[in-house]
């Protein structure tokens, strides 16, 4: 059923406990964003949901905010510990990024309730002892989560609340089809399940009759991009080897201030910015799909606490997955370069603070435009002869 428009409420009149509404203040979260405002209550109420909206919109707290609250509810005529819910996502990072918004939500109720991040960093043996105590939450991969049932460090049969299912569009892709159709025969027969999405593609649709039931659909009526008082775009006319030149430019005469994503297309390119800016005194991170999970998780760290204003990123997975780069298949069973699957820096990963992203490489769709222009304030793009005209005209 499609949700009817209501009056959106604010925080305090969505009677939310008084420690989350602390924990809010503390954020300084003044008002809720608009898939918040339409979205928690509803969760509240514990109705199903399938809801869309954009990178940057504040989906991570419209689900995190409802299942701390009913856990809290839940707590006062508790028997036992248990787990209550399961927060399934695509990526590693994404998945410690849950759990640090889980961890700034609960600062005022630690002790009452807690999570455990379970994606694929260490050893199941190491995690064990984790799940052994039932924490009220745990977020993971698809196939992390099932690889413990199967173990039997986590029974979800009997406690399960609610699942939610993040970048609900991705999971498939990712390689997670088989796991969460396998998944959801350890799952209770009733629970609450929410899923989450950028779009609302084929493979959403096919979770939504896997894990929902009669859900609430929210098309939220708001644009792709940010207004233009928060998103400005700029764009350069540049030959390829001029580019770099450009590029440090911009930076040491301080016409691109803040904190910068830079946006390359190739790893490779990824290490050459890099040591080219390092050459002029400028530190930077990469962060790219070669590198291991805890080194791209510590690169993100290290640029939201400010130790780099400047990440290289490469965004490679936007080439493979619609064929632009033309590489023979003798090419593909000779490297012996990895990549991790599960990494894709244009979706999920949360960069604090961003001033500026720098499209060194223009991405070669419309969709991975969008999703790095949902992580910043100011986004300058370049060179203009790699836009299509189509995406270029709708900005």
């Amino acid at each position: 059923m499609e949700e009817k428009e209501e009056k959106c409420l604010n925080f305090h009149e969505m009677e939310l406990d008084e420690r989350i509404l602390k924990a809010i203040v503390k954020l300084q979260w003044s008002t809720p964003t608009l898939i918040q405002a339409k979205s928690i209550p509803l969760q509240l109420e514990g109705k199903d949901v399938l809801v869309r909206a954009r990178t940057g919109s504040g989906k991570t707290a419209s689900f995190t905010i409802p299942i701390i609250q009913k856990i809290l509810n839940l707590k006062k005529s508790a028997l036992s510990q248990e787990v209550k819910a399961v927060i399934l996502a695509p990526s590693r990072e994404l998945c410690n990024q849950i759990c640090s918004v889980i961890k700034d939500l609960t600062i005022k109720c630690s002790r009452e309730v807690r999570c455990v991040d379970v994606a694929p960093n260490v050893s199941l043996n190491i995690q064990k002892p984790l799940l052994t105590e039932n924490p009220d939450i745990v977020v993971g991969t698809p196939a992390r989560v099932l690889l413990h049932i199967k173990n039997g460090n986590l029974d979800l049969k009997k406690s399960l609340e609610v699942l939610v299912i993040d970048e609900a569009d991705l999971i498939f892709s990712f390689g997670y089809k088989d796991e969460v159709k396998e998944l959801t025969s350890y799952l209770p027969k009733i629970y609450q399940a929410i899923l989450a999405s950028a779009t609302l593609s084929e493979d959403v649709n096919n979770l939504k009759s896997l894990v929902l039931h009669n859900p609430v659909i929210l098309k939220l009526e708001e644009p792709e991009l940010a207004p233009t008082s928060q998103l400005s775009h700029y764009h350069m006319l540049a030959e390829e080897m001029d580019k770099a030149t450009i590029l440090y430019s911009l930076l040491k005469l301080h016409l691109i201030r803040g904190k910068t994503i830079i946006f390359v297309n190739t790893v490779d390119k990824c290490y050459k910015i890099k040591l080219y800016l390092e050459q002029f005194g400028i530190p930077t991170c990469v962060l790219n799909s070669e590198l291991p999970a805890a080194i791209r998780c510590h690169s993100v760290y290290q640029f939201n606490q400010g130790v780099y204003d400047i990440i290289v990123a490469s965004d490679e997975r936007a080439l493979d997955e619609t064929g632009s780069v033309n590489r023979n298949a003798k090419d593909k069973k000779t490297s012996k370069r990895r990549k991790d699957k599960e990494s894709g820096v244009s979706r999920g990963i949360d960069f604090q603070y961003v001033a500026n992203v720098l499209n060194f490489d223009f991405p070669l769709d419309v969709k991975s435009y969008i999703h790095r222009a949902g992580k910043l304030i100011l986004l300058y793009s370049f060179p203009l002869e790699h836009i299509p005209r189509a995406s270029f005209l709708c900005m």
